[in-house]
């Protein structure tokens, strides 16, 4: 009953939400992120424990707002994914703007393989769809086997509709398949902030112990392609804007293993230094660092346990997140 009631609830985004005008749809997202965030669930507890180690000196009235803002954030995402399919080329065109773009350009031009790596920042599917669009660029990216297989089946079908191939996450085979792809000289782009095997790198982020996915060090290394990693945020415009930053190099030396810990720690780095910019914008809901994956939700987060307690302290204006 729980994956048909999910399902369905997905369906109703896809179907209903696009055919909203676009203010009204927008205002919706508004209101659903507010009272997410004024429920207080588990996994706006789990954001805010998150956003309190990206932001180590907001007090709690700041981390609470923090989290807020995140929650429009997310629901913006979902409001715009949900309506991405009915979006003209010219608006897609116009909807996002890539600063470093030669990074990616260049050397798939001259026939080398490219792996885009992000965190779950901004609207990764608009960038996906504008990549393809606006420079003729088809991709190949990962999907998470999602639980019921009918919304699986429903992400799939959304994101080669905008152009992308989706390989299913399935460990080696679908490794092979983004290794010929790069090998071939294409682009491979993957969300890749959060170690979905439980088997990652371990890395310091943000001071902490965390795991990130091994594949984009992996495949660099494997196929010669150069490693890009990639930002997003959303600005004060309705433009979407991103960046690549400089390729993370393969080690001259080391093991396989020594030289994928390396990159993958370099890939953190990068990471860490776009979500510091634009906190608000990364979209994590979910465990991700060692301390929390042992515990209760936000169990590592001092300072998301310190804004809970706060919370009755808070002035009414500020709870009702007016």
């Amino acid at each position: 009953m729980r994956d048909r009631l999910t399902d369905a609830a997905f369906g109703v985004g896809w179907g209903a939400v696009k055919r909203l005008p676009e203010p009204a749809a927008m205002a919706l997202g508004r209101r659903v992120a507010d009272l997410a965030w004024r429920r207080r669930g588990a996994g706006v507890r789990q954001l805010e424990a998150n956003l309190a180690r990206v932001v180590p000196d907001a007090d709690a009235h700041g981390l609470r707002e923090l989290s807020r803002a995140g929650m429009r954030s997310y629901l913006r995402y979902w409001i715009e994914s949900f309506r991405l399919p009915t979006w003209s080329a010219e608006r897609i065109k116009g909807s996002f703007a890539l600063t470093d773009v030669h990074r990616a350009t260049d050397p798939i031009a001259e026939g080398r393989g490219v792996v885009l790596a992000l965190p779950h920042m901004g609207n990764w599917d608009l960038a996906g769809a504008w990549l393809v669009t606006a420079l003729d660029l088809p991709f190949a990216t990962v999907a998470e086997r999602l639980k019921p297989e009918r919304l699986f089946d429903r992400f799939v079908a959304y994101r080669e509709k905008l152009g992308m191939e989706v390989v299913p996450h399935t460990g080696g085979a679908s490794f092979g398949t983004l290794a010929r792809r790069l090998r071939g000289g294409g682009i491979v782009a993957l969300v890749a902030d959060r170690d979905l095997s439980r088997s990652g790198i371990e890395v310091s982020f943000f001071g902490e112990r965390a795991r990130m996915p091994a594949g984009p060090a992996l495949l660099a290394q494997q196929t010669g392609a150069l490693l890009l990693p990639v930002s997003l945020w959303y600005d004060e415009t309705s433009v979407i804007k991103g960046r690549i930053h400089p390729y993370v190099p393969v080690p001259e030396s080391g093991t396989r293993a020594e030289k994928t810990a390396v990159m993958t720690q370099a890939l953190a780095d990068v990471f860490a230094t776009g979500i510091a910019e634009h906190p608000q914008d990364w979209h994590m809901l979910q465990r991700l660092w060692l301390s929390d994956l042992d515990g209760p939700p936000g169990a590592g987060g001092a300072r998301a346990a310190a804004a809970s307690a706060a919370e009755a302290r808070e002035a009414p204006e500020a709870r009702e997140g007016t």
